[in-house]
C-alpha cells in the first residue's frame, strides 16, 4: 500500500549512445543513436536502453551500430539539471567524466 501510496513518476530521459567504430577501442568515440527512453531512475532507463538494444528484434531499423557491449557509453541529457555520462564496465554501468567523449 506504500508503494502505491508513493507512487514514483516515470520520467522520459534523452539518451544518446555513443560507441568506437571497432570493439575494444578506448579512443574516437562517435554518436551513433539518440532515442528517448522512460524510466523512474537513471538506472532505470539504462537497463532499459541496454534490453533494447541487446536484443534484434527490439533494435530500431535505423540503427547502425553494433550490441551494447564492454566500453560503450549512453549519455542522459536533463537539459537544465545536466548530462550524465554512463560507461559499461565488466562489473556493470560507472558514470564517468564526459571527457571520455572527446
Amino acid at each position: 500500500m506504500l508503494m502505491q501510496l508513493t507512487k514514483i513518476k516515470q520520467a522520459t530521459f534523452d539518451v544518446t549512445i555513443f560507441q568506437t567504430p571497432v570493439f575494444r577501442q578506448r579512443k574516437g568515440y562517435k554518436q551513433v543513436y539518440r532515442l528517448t527512453v522512460e524510466g523512474r531512475s537513471h538506472k532505470e532507463c539504462v537497463q532499459n536502453t541496454f534490453r533494447q538494444f541487446n536484443v534484434p528484434d527490439r533494435m530500431p531499423k535505423d540503427f547502425h551500430g553494433r550490441f551494447l557491449s564492454t566500453g560503450d557509453i549512453l549519455l542522459i541529457d536533463e537539459g537544465r539539471r545536466g548530462q550524465f555520462y554512463y560507461q559499461l564496465k565488466p562489473g556493470g554501468w560507472v558514470e564517468v567524466n564526459r571527457i571520455m567523449v572527446r
